[in-house]
């Protein structure tokens, strides 16, 4: 009796790792068919405005790179082997996404004051799993604007917060905002001193309405801190007239300010033609009843 009860015990062990053998073969070569996300997370931080994350979602598909829209990650705040979700992004057609932060209160360094994020996203019938971790410490930049001997200069200071001490000896970009692309000033790369400042002078002749520039000073996607950027408003612009006539009743305008002779001769005509098929078809029905009376006329 004992025999039986091992050798049927040994049949099902067996019975079960081939089961499991069978299971795991067939999930590898599912995932193996899958293509892989190239996920590329940059953390980016603005001086007196938001934190966010700009993330952009990619794959090689049949030998093609293409965009993957509509792709949910999950967001992770890990710190000291804690792990805590803190929301969700899903791309958009495009294959992009941001993901905005509160503050950096609403989530928590580890013990080097680094923080970590982990964006993951669990697999579908097309991808595999995939997770992203991003990792940056808290920087500030310092902005002022001085006039020495008529020369105006724009002095920037970058911090590391964490640990209250100036950054040397790292690149800064500064630059003049426009609609297209920035206007760059003073060298490609300006580098901060010890004391972890640049001071940069502002080109004289830069138009702004007004005579207001709007300056950038960006540390630009560091392995360390991320991209961090300052917005200053300077009153040191060459002042021009903004001419713009978007807002006007033009033909180039939004459809609220589309000029009125376009409102009102395309509608005459309209109202004009609909007329003409209601009065066409007023017209057939006096013919119809005028013939109907003739024909009763005609049987009496």
């Amino acid at each position: 009796m004992k025999n039986q009860l091992k050798s049927r015990f040994g049949i099902l062990v067996v019975f079960s790792a081939l089961l499991l053998l069978f299971g795991i073969q067939n999930l590898c070569a599912q995932d193996a068919e899958k293509n892989s996300i190239r996920l590329r997370a940059n953390y980016v931080k603005i001086m007196g405005g938001e934190m966010y994350f700009d993330l952009k979602a990619t794959a090689r598909v049949d030998g093609e790179n293409v965009i993957v829209p509509n792709i949910e990650f999950l967001v992770y705040n890990e710190f000291n082997d804690e792990s805590v979700e803190i929301g969700k992004t899903t791309t958009n057609a495009k294959g992009v996404s941001k993901f905005v932060l509160k503050n950096l209160n609403s989530i928590k360094p580890d013990s080097t004051n680094t923080y970590n994020i982990l964006f993951s996203f669990d697999g579908n019938d097309a991808f595999k799993r995939i997770s992203k971790s991003v990792t940056f410490k808290n920087a500030e930049i310092k902005t002022t604007i001085s006039t020495i001997d008529s020369i105006n200069y724009i002095t920037a200071t970058l911090l590391d917060v964490s640990k209250d001490s100036l950054m040397g000896d790292q690149s800064l970009t500064v630059q003049v905002q426009r609609i297209f692309r920035p206007l760059f000033i003073g060298e490609e790369f300006n580098v901060t001193d010890e004391d972890g400042t640049v001071i940069v002078p502002l080109d004289e002749g830069i138009p702004g309405v007004g005579g207001n520039l709007t300056v950038e000073v960006v540390l630009n996607e560091s392995e360390v801190y991320g991209t961090v950027k300052a917005i200053v408003i300077a009153p040191v612009g060459t002042p021009f007239v903004d001419e713009s006539t978007f807002d006007q009743r033009k033909m180039w305008s939004p459809r609220n300010k589309t000029p009125l002779f376009l409102l009102i001769f395309p509608n005459i005509i309209i109202f004009t033609m609909w007329g003409l098929i209601i009065y066409l078809f007023y017209n057939l029905f006096k013919i119809f009843n005028l013939k109907s009376k003739i024909k009763k006329h005609e049987n009496i």
